[in-house]
């Protein structure tokens, strides 16, 4: 072999052995400094002395919901954000129609960027025009505040009926998720407080790879009968904050998935929907741990499940661990505590067990009623049976019935820390 074809062979084989390494390779979570809000007042929104208000109309944007406004508001970001004098967006009452937008950053202000919706900001209905898979989307940006009362409309009724279940689909296969509203990628430091999210095509709000994110008074709405349209959907992200949200919809009112650490929730309203969720996990290789999350002060009301966590039978390994749900309501409530260990495999699975592992999650002081006889229900991994698992001062019962609700466990031993115990502990 000459010395070129030699020379050859092996920068292909250094070439294909770092991109096999590329794809390999685990994805980082992001790393996110101290928190720029803590212990401010972030309720209240007051410019900065000086600061430059760019309306949207001053740039060209139409208020009667046809004209295609999407230029204006590009124009009125790039002068609010490569300004070196504190400036802001505003979307003044009117509607506007918005085609899929790059909100990019770094910005050059001396503050975190505000952008102020008051209007009504309306998603094309035509499928084709959302090349990025979003719709919204906010990226690279290190201090960010999306205030006011306005409303994201995804206009999404059309496109339910060709929604993909991305989620049921093996490695390998091509799956288009429907564009999320409101997409947010590398963002740290960032307030998204009193807006509305109607009839998404996809999720109403997509965080992953973000840091320090606090997302207050939301109101994101959508049918019932709505596939896959999750209210918050948190992936590889760390110290998110969600108070004070009313969500209702077609999927899951919260879903957590790989890579979420330190995720709070406070004073949700939930239902109809899917619940609360966690996972699905154990999908993807190398996934990242999910860890630290909290739900406390919560209502539930008539969603398909409760409290969830879910990872797949037979798929690859992964951990969550130190997850804490307290005080919540439930009114009507199927499946209100539910460990799935053989999501989408249940009954009689004969799939190899899952390889997720699930350590320290306690339930403490779940009340209300259900509709599912089993109200609680525990099945975990045999391979990697639950750990920690603490149930404490529960009482769930049926709400159409004079009967008794009971307890499944499957795997598991858990601990059971005085209080009612309604239904009774597994056997």
């Amino acid at each position: 072999m000459g010395i070129a074809k030699q020379n050859t062979l092996f920068i292909t084989i250094i070439c294909f052995a770092l991109a096999s390494y590329a794809v390999a390779r685990p994805r980082a979570r992001p790393y996110s400094g101290p928190d720029v809000y803590r212990g401010r007042n972030v309720a209240r929104d007051i410019l900065f002395p000086g600061e430059k208000v760019n309306n949207v109309l001053d740039f060209g944007a139409q208020p009667d919901g046809e004209f295609d406004s999407t230029q204006a508001f590009m124009e009125a970001w790039q002068a609010t954000c490569n300004s070196t004098v504190q400036s802001r967006v505003y979307v003044p009452e009117g509607r506007f129609l918005v085609s899929p937008v790059f909100f990019s950053g770094p910005c050059m202000t001396p503050h975190p960027v505000t952008v102020k919706v008051d209007g009504i900001i309306l998603a094309p209905t035509d499928l084709s025009v959302f090349d990025n898979d979003e719709w919204i989307i906010f990226q690279n940006l290190n201090g960010l505040r999306l205030i006011g009362q306005g409303t994201f409309d995804g206009q999404g009724t059309d496109s339910w009926q060709i929604t993909e279940k991305c989620e049921s689909k093996r490695d390998g296969f091509r799956c288009v998720r429907n564009p999320s509203s409101l997409f947010f990628s590398r963002v740290n430091d960032a307030i998204i407080q009193g807006i509305r999210s109607v009839n998404p095509k996809g999720f109403h709000i997509f965080v992953t790879n973000c840091g320090n994110i606090r997302l207050r008074k939301l109101k994101l709405t959508a049918p019932e009968f709505s596939p896959n349209t999750d209210g918050i959907h948190v992936s590889h992200s760390n110290n998110v904050i969600m108070s004070r949200n009313t969500i209702a919809t077609g999927d899951d009112c919260v879903s957590i998935i790989q890579g979420s650490v330190n995720i709070t929730m406070n004073r949700l309203t939930c239902g109809p929907g899917h619940g609360v969720s966690i996972g699905s996990l154990g999908k993807y290789a190398d996934e990242l741990e999910v860890k630290g999350i909290r739900l406390i002060n919560a209502t539930l009301i008539g969603t398909t499940n409760g409290l969830r966590i879910k990872t797949w039978p037979d798929r690859f390994p992964g951990s969550a661990s130190d997850i804490f749900f307290t005080n919540i309501d439930m009114v009507n409530v199927k499946n209100p505590i539910i460990i799935d260990q053989e999501y989408e495999c249940f009954p009689n699975c004969q799939k190899k067990p899952s390889l997720v592992k699930l350590n320290n999650i306690q339930f403490n002081n779940i009340r209300g009623t259900t509709i599912s006889p089993v109200a609680v229900d525990l099945r975990c991994s045999k391979l990697f049976p639950c750990n920690g698992v603490v149930l404490r001062n529960i009482d769930l019962k049926l709400g159409f019935l004079p009967i008794p609700t009971v307890s499944r466990c499957f795997n598991i031993n858990p601990i059971y820390f005085g209080g009612l115990q309604i239904p009774p502990a597994c056997v």
